[in-house]
């Protein structure tokens, strides 16, 4: 199997929508609101103070309540704008190349289907305690275990479906919990993973997923992408080619096996006697 080298990115060139733009319109929208209360402030002071033989034009506050107004809409503008660039530009346009591929994302959850869920687990050290538990969309532990093998480096659990009492628990999305402390008693940063082809893309609120196993993660948790191997051609679809190659060659080679059988007698020779 063609392995792509790992990269934090799950494509080159995919970049999502940056966090400094993210600050900056919060930044703005912060700023904005600020000064609009500033300005509600100064425009309510001004009223109580104002000279009753002379009042305030009232078209003047209003304009200017109309443009604070035009300043907030085009900042919102604005940033769902951006949104949406980076969604079909760095988002879901991108994900859809990992449709097919191998890959490895950084997830605790994932999905229990025909009895099966597993997720890759990685101990950044050796570790003196450890324990794994399963746990529901309700929070609720339905399996625990301690593995013996405790060293460095990536570890697999693949878990049946079955809670702590035997029962078959239904399909759905269960979420894996990891608890490991060194030789000091100090906690492990431990990082949880789920490995699978991709074999869908959606977009839910403004995020873009990706489906794993029948589990979905967001596309830019993915950690490596591999080229997935072929599946092997069924004796079906083999037998469907090489029948009909096989009855072509029958067809071309009986006749002339037969006119050399007729020419030569059928392979049999004959001896005549004469008489004396």
């Amino acid at each position: 199997m063609a392995v792509t080298p790992t990269t934090s990115a799950p494509a080159a060139g995919a970049v999502p929508p940056s966090a400094s733009d993210a600050s900056q319109t919060a930044s703005s929208l912060a700023s904005l609101t600020e000064n609009f209360q500033t300005f509600l402030s100064l425009l309510t002071t001004q009223l109580k103070n104002q000279d009753p033989l002379s009042p305030l034009d009232s078209n003047q506050f209003t304009q200017q309540l109309v443009q604070m107004s035009g300043v907030e809409q085009q900042i919102q503008t604005n940033s769902l704008l951006k949104q949406i660039a980076g969604n079909t530009g760095a988002g879901i346009s991108t994900a859809v190349s990992l449709i097919g591929k191998d890959v490895r994302a950084v997830s605790d959850t994932a999905a229990l289907s025909k009895g099966k869920a597993s997720w890759v687990y990685n101990l950044p050290s050796d570790a003196a305690d450890l324990r794994l538990e399963i746990v529901d969309s309700a929070g609720k532990v339905v399996h625990a275990e301690a593995p013996a093998d405790m060293k460095a480096g990536d570890h697999t659990i693949t878990w049946d479906g079955k809670d702590m009492t035997g029962t078959q628990l239904p399909d759905g999305t269960y979420t894996l919990r990891v608890t490991a402390t060194g030789a000091a008693g100090e906690s492990l940063a431990t990082t949880t993973y789920v490995d699978g082809v991709v074999t869908g893309v959606e977009q839910t609120n403004g995020q873009t997923l990706i489906s794993i196993n029948g589990g979905q993660v967001p596309w830019e948790h993915v950690t490596s992408i591999s080229q997935a191997d072929p599946a092997p051609a069924s004796p079906s679809l083999l037998s469907t080619i090489t029948s009909p190659v096989a009855s072509a060659v029958s067809a071309i080679t009986s006749p002339v096996t037969s006119a050399v059988s007729a020419l030569t007698g059928g392979g049999s020779t004959s001896t005549a006697q004469t008489g004396p």
